[in-house]
């Protein structure tokens, strides 16, 4: 298995969260236009708003997009499906510049996110995870409220701190230790798990095994997270890079 090509389980719940709340539960009398119904649904969480702050030109345009595909009918999944992995890329951005211990966070919620998923259903952890190969599935229908507005302070919080005073500056040399310090995580996957770990490069491998590919995933990065918060920042730094 090469290193370098494992897929990073990353997903931006909120944005599912947020089409949610304006295309699933909006009332038909509120007296309020659907671009203020949005607006109002986005006000609800912080890493959004840090969006608006950070990356005003885009955050129009993401506004825009999503009012327009809901007035041309498209699904609630529909939508996320197109939003999300644009706004993943920001965030990705910011985990390169952001302090070890945010980078952390950011990952220990992403992963307590995917195993309370996986408790309601291996399929819906599936696709979670890799909604490119299943299709995705909105967060907002199986997790509690409070768990997703916790995730959204921790990737404002995250975001912000990318531009911050502390803020963190990768280096080659630190890409190198990233991928060291990956290599005995790796090793002790495969001693347990054996040709399935290819799936963590192809996930598209871990149809009719999603209940192994779950357990993989979170095993792969409970290892990780246990190291000292330095190196497995490094190490989610170096996988998102990619």
């Amino acid at each position: 298995m090469k290193l370098s090509r494992i897929v990073i389980p990353l997903v931006v719940v909120v944005v599912a969260t947020v089409v949610g709340f304006f295309i699933g539960a909006r009332p038909t009398h509120s007296g309020l236009t659907d671009e203020q119904q949005f607006d109002a649904a986005m006000a609800q969480f912080p890493s959004f708003m840090v969006l608006k702050e950070q990356e005003p030109a885009y955050w129009s345009t993401l506004r825009t997009r999503a009012l327009t595909m809901q007035k041309a009918g498209k699904t609630e999944q529909q939508i996320i499906d197109v939003i999300q992995p644009e706004i993943l890329q920001i965030q990705i951005s910011r985990l390169q510049s952001a302090p070890d211990d945010q980078v952390v966070r950011y990952m220990k919620v992403n992963m307590e996110q995917t195993a309370a998923i996986q408790k309601v259903s291996d399929d819906d952890c599936y696709r979670f995870l890799f909604p490119t190969v299943k299709g995705g599935i909105n967060p907002m229908r199986i997790l509690p409220k409070e768990m997703l507005t916790y995730r959204a302070t921790v990737d404002a919080e995250m975001m912000r701190s990318a531009y911050g005073a502390g803020k963190h500056t990768p280096t080659p040399q630190e890409q190198k230790r990233a991928q060291q310090d990956l290599q005995p995580v790796a090793e002790k996957l495969m001693q347990k798990y054996g040709a399935d770990v290819a799936i963590l490069s192809e996930p598209q491998k871990g149809v009719g095994k999603e209940k192994l590919t779950c357990d993989m995933v979170e095993e792969l990065w409970s290892n990780v997270l246990a190291l000292p918060a330095d190196k497995a920042a490094g190490i989610v730094r170096f996988m998102t890079v990619q």
